[in-house]
């Protein structure tokens, strides 16, 4: 991929921004930074912590929108790339925005657009005019530029947008990472300058600043100072280590206001989930519930049960015996067993389970907030991932820093 060695730091039109959201902090835990809230949209009020699952082509894979009412997920996430791409943002307008399109009544986030250009995209190059790409479709010669991201979301008609920010993978080092760090707090004000519906839709600012402290420290105070309707890390859960995944998290989470969503990109895995509300995050979103239904793999406390394996041939109990989603209450093991990586139907049935499990783990993050006893749901949790008490490193780290000591009992 080619940079511009553009160098210059920033001009900084410090601005505030209309909002079309509100926070209200319904209870913080006395121990760790978590808290639970109520996140007013334009489109549906969110309970957070909120897990967002991502419907990349405006479907969620094998799954209908009453389907996903029916777990009750509550804020899904929309690809911008990918939208913009097909059907387009002109038939999206005469649609009315894409909550009709899908048919979807309740809240909508779309990414920039951003991610994909440097994921997806073998040919790229970023100047500070944007990324041009060529298009895996028409193979033509396109621009993807802070303000036309802002234009293609705002034909979706989501309530959360993100700004376009300069991305680089979370193991790049040396000087290109504070490059685009400054670009993405220049690209902000770009959106910010470029947005027309401020008052239907809120545009997030995205911090970066790669895996250095100062970095992530600069970029945090510089987007704090343009008063977005919230922020998110972005950056990480890429493939770096998890020792420094939570430092740059938490360091994020002390920076950010406490009256403003706090959103980590790209953050799936449970345990990850249960860490990350400690460190003090509200949303969160991740394709992993539904990829690995595909692969045959349902989610538990536990961990995850490979259905294709043949310990589960002859197994007659629901995934879960706890869980009240029409798989679990319909299906066995043995059927799914017969039927995952054969049936595109599997896909479904595992997906619908997979992603309810997600919704009751963040509705029980919710509820121990509340009721002040997140450290001891932290606890009982974790002892049930690892019932031997081999806790990961990072984990017992991430969560001493908030007070939290996994191996005392």
């Amino acid at each position: 991929m080619k940079t511009s060695n553009h160098k210059s730091k920033m001009a900084a039109p410090i601005t505030k921004t209309p909002q079309a959201l509100s926070l209200k902090v319904l209870a913080e835990c006395s121990t760790t930074k978590a808290r639970t809230c109520k996140l007013k949209l334009p489109h549906y009020t969110v309970d957070t912590p909120v897990f967002m699952p991502v419907g990349t082509q405006g479907t969620m894979k094998s799954l209908t929108t009453s389907q996903l009412e029916n777990v009750d997920a509550q804020l899904i996430l929309g690809n911008t790339y990918h939208l913009g791409m097909r059907p387009g943002p002109e038939l999206l307008e005469k649609a009315g925005g894409l909550h009709k399109f899908m048919n979807w009544k309740r809240a909508l986030l779309t990414d920039s657009g951003g991610f994909q250009m440097v994921s997806l995209v073998k040919l790229a190059e970023i100047t500070e005019e944007g990324v041009k790409f060529q298009s895996p479709y028409t193979k033509e010669e396109l621009l993807l530029t802070p303000e036309k991201s802002v234009e293609i979301q705002a034909s979706i008609g989501a309530d959360i947008i993100m700004q376009l920010d300069d991305v680089v993978h979370s193991l790049t080092t040396g000087p290109r990472v504070e490059e685009a760090m400054y670009r993405s707090i220049r690209w902000l004000d770009r959106c910010i300058a470029a947005q027309k519906r401020p008052h239907e839709q809120n545009l997030f600012a995205i911090i970066q600043g790669g895996l250095d402290s100062k970095l992530r420290t600069i970029c945090a105070k510089e987007m704090v100072k343009r008063d977005t309707p919230g922020y998110a890390i972005g950056g990480l859960s890429g493939g770096e280590e998890k020792e420094h995944f939570w430092k740059m998290v938490t360091l994020s989470t002390d920076i950010l206001p406490r009256d403003k969503p706090r959103y980590c990109m790209g953050v799936g895995y449970a345990v990850d989930l249960v860490v990350c509300c400690a460190l003090g995050v509200d949303m969160f979103d991740c394709v992993y519930p539904t990829r690995t239904a595909r692969f045959g793999s349902a989610l538990v406390r536990s961990g995850q049960l490979q259905l294709q394996n043949k310990q589960y041939a002859k197994d007659f109990r629901p995934i879960d015996e706890n869980c009240r989603c029409s798989t679990c209450l319909n299906y066995t093991r043995a059927y799914l067993h017969s039927i995952a990586g054969k049936e595109t139907v599997a896909c479904q049935i595992i997906s619908v389970h997979n992603i309810k499990f997600q919704m009751d783990l963040m509705r029980d993050i919710r509820q121990a907030i509340l009721d002040d006893r997140y450290p001891d749901f932290i606890k009982d949790f974790m002892k049930v991932v690892y019932p031997a008490g081999d806790y990961p490193t990072w984990a017992v780290d991430s969560l001493a820093s908030v007070n939290v000591a996994l191996n005392t009992g």
